[in-house]
């Protein structure tokens, strides 16, 4: 549909507007106009100026009222040969003056102008409230070349220069920290209000906030290229990109507001052709203009969706269209990826179990034979050592044998740490097997500490479950959305991570195309279906779900491709929240249709009888559409 609305949608405004309603254009003329025609109408009815003169008030607001509106119906009339609602709103106007009504036109003029004005003002506001991210990012960076210092705007910076971020001051752009090491709040750009800490090697993005130490960063993106910039340009596309519902109401509207403008044209033109008074069914086709204009229709979808996708885009959550948005409203069931998904990717130790009593002895052991490599599980036992403050045994020989074990002399003596499948020498007793059994069970991976000769403990691990999974698969069950686990992994780990997290389902060794199976038969089962996934590794299972999502995409541009809807950090508790974004904006689209719908079921026919006034029907009119920009904000409040 060609109403100023939908043009301002699809991104036709001036890109943001943060300043005051009245230095806005379009309100500014009607607060014009209305003071003017105003002035008119209190001195005409006090009798201080004759009815020409007040006439003459009302043709000078007319103008200036219509002005922005006016141009927009008229442009889409030549350019797009379409009749849209404005134009409906002109010929209301231009019919009310034939008959004389030039109050009626003068109010009809303002108060659509006022209305379209904080439609319009509306919907610069979401723009600049996304844009205003970009002035966390700081203006100046400090260049460090030549070991000497140099403040020159960020935008001059390139990709490979060195900059210098002090404490307390923002990122100006992408990087490395090549040297220092600080906490860094990442809220404007991952929603996440807790700092992470940061050392050399790791990424830094723009617009986040150093903290306490200084950082040389080495810069990885130009300050157009970077995330922040790639999130704001997101989201301001995601705006543009219409749902199906706002789809159907647009086309709907092609074909309904010119059988409107016809019907009306009938009802003025027509009866004196038949002997029929002209006045009163020419009124009631200039009422009939202004009262079946569908504006609150037209916008019931739009507003909603702009506000949801701009407030979703603050707190970290990118969804990348409208339709998106309202698939996450229709929700029914989630699909999980199990590995780096619901757990961090790494694995932990979980428990030491000492055949002769002593667990430190065990660990200690383990963490000589096994600190050399570089494998996950030796890593696992490294951390651990190191967090329970254990110092190694001196050592010779560590080295590992792949896929089998690690190992090192100690006091003369060959040590190994690895799975018991590796240890054929020494005799297992059956309490020792029901402990390897029970620890399996549990999802977790055990290996062996000991001689050829000797077993004296077994160590266990197991991928962890992230910090607020249980939280979120819980939300999630309280909105009425089923849980399902997709992974490769096999199924008495899946089992036991499930069990942990309370999944409703779980579908363990799954390759590739049987994860792409899977959702396809819950979409048969349930309806709408999320993916969460990586975003690469679950690219086609990602592509087949009804909304596709992939975790922790900072500066990850592959995976933001690969997804519907991308969280910037790996924070499921966004999950439940961008599912609340979705479902609270299908329910005020909804609402606002109905009500949309039933105020044009009075209006329509109280035109056609005659009931209404053009006065009457204007302030209905305009009043429904305020109630529908004023409804759809109510997404953006959380």
């Amino acid at each position: 549909m060609g109403h100023a609305c939908s043009k301002k949608c699809d991104g036709d405004d001036d890109g943001g507007y943060d300043g005051e309603w009245y230095g806005f254009p379009p309100l500014r003329n009607a607060l014009i106009a209305g003071v003017i025609a105003g002035i008119g109408l209190i001195l005409g009815h006090l009798g201080i100026i004759p009815g020409q003169v007040e006439n003459l008030f009302f043709l000078i607001a007319i103008p200036i009222g219509a002005y922005h509106w006016a141009k927009e119906g008229f442009e889409e009339l030549i350019h797009e040969h379409a009749i849209d609602i404005e134009m409906l709103m002109i010929a209301a106007a231009l019919g009310a003056i034939v008959l004389g009504l030039w109050d009626e036109a003068a109010t009809l003029v303002i108060l659509y102008a006022a209305a379209e004005g904080v439609e319009h003002i509306t919907y610069a506001r979401t723009r600049a409230s996304i844009r205003k991210l970009l002035d966390l990012a700081p203006k100046e960076a400090v260049l460090i070349r030549n070991g000497t210092e140099q403040v020159i705007p960020a935008e001059q910076l390139q990709v490979g220069d060195m900059f210098l971020v002090k404490p307390g001051a923002g990122i100006p752009t992408d990087g490395i920290i090549v040297k220092g090491r600080s906490s860094i709040n990442e809220a404007a750009v991952t929603g996440e209000s807790v700092p992470a800490e940061k050392q050399e090697g790791m990424k830094v993005f723009a617009a986040t906030l150093n903290v306490d130490g200084a950082l040389e960063v080495r810069a990885t993106a130009t300050f157009k290229d970077n995330s922040l910039m790639k999130m704001i340009h997101m989201v301001e596309e995601a705006q543009e990109q219409k749902g199906k519902t706002q789809a159907f109401i647009e086309k709907f509207g092609r074909k309904y507001t010119p059988a409107i403008f016809f019907i009306s044209l009938v009802l003025i033109i027509v009866p004196p052709f038949f002997g029929i008074p002209f006045n009163d069914l020419a009124i009631r086709g200039v009422v009939l203009l202004v009262a079946a204009a569908p504006c609150a229709l037209v916008m019931s979808t739009p507003i909603a969706v702009a506000a949801g996708i701009g407030s979703a885009g603050k707190r970290g959550i990118l969804i990348k269209g409208g339709i998106h948005l309202e698939n996450l409203g229709k929700t029914k069931a989630v699909a999980f990826d199990k590995t780096g998904t619901l757990t961090t990717g790494t694995p932990a130790v979980t428990d030491v179990v000492a055949l002769n009593g002593d667990e430190t002895a065990v660990l200690r052991i383990a963490y000589t034979v096994e600190r050399c490599s570089d494998h996950p599980i030796a890593r696992a036992i490294v951390k651990r050592a190191e967090t329970d403050n254990l110092q190694p045994h001196e050592a010779v020989g560590e080295c590992a044998l792949p896929g089998q074990a690690a190992t090192a002399i100690i006091g003369g003596t060959p040590w190994f740490a690895g799975r018991p499948e590796y240890f054929t020498g020494p005799t297992r007793n059956a309490e020792t097997q029901r402990t390897i059994d029970k620890l399996r069970a549990e999802g977790k991976t055990v290996i062996f500490v000991g001689t050829q000769e000797k077993i004296i403990g077994l160590i266990a691990m197991r991928d962890q479950v992230r910090p607020n999974a249980k939280a979120m698969i819980d939300e999630l069950h309280t909105m009425g959305v089923a849980t399902i686990m997709l992974t490769g992994d096999n199924g008495v780990t899946a089992k036991a991570v499930a069990a942990d997290l309370g999944i409703d389902d779980i579908r363990a060794d799954l390759k590739p195309e049987d994860k792409t199976a899977a959702i396809e038969s819950l979409k048969e089962k349930y309806g709408a279906v999320v993916m969460i996934g990586d975003g690469i590794n679950d690219a086609p299972a990602l592509a087949k779900a009804t909304v596709g999502v992939a975790m922790g995409t900072i500066g990850t541009d592959a995976a933001i491709e690969a997804a519907d809807v991308a969280l910037m950090a790996d924070d499921l508790s966004k999950v439940p929240e961008a599912i609340a974004f979705g479902k609270k904006a299908l329910s005020i689209s909804n609402q606002n249709i109905v009500f949309s719908v039933a105020v044009l079921a009075i209006l329509i026919p109280g035109a056609l009888l005659g009931v209404l006034g053009v006065t009457l029907a204007v302030i209905f009119h305009e009043a429904s559409e305020l109630l529908a920009v004023g409804n759809g904000l109510r997404v953006a409040k959380r």
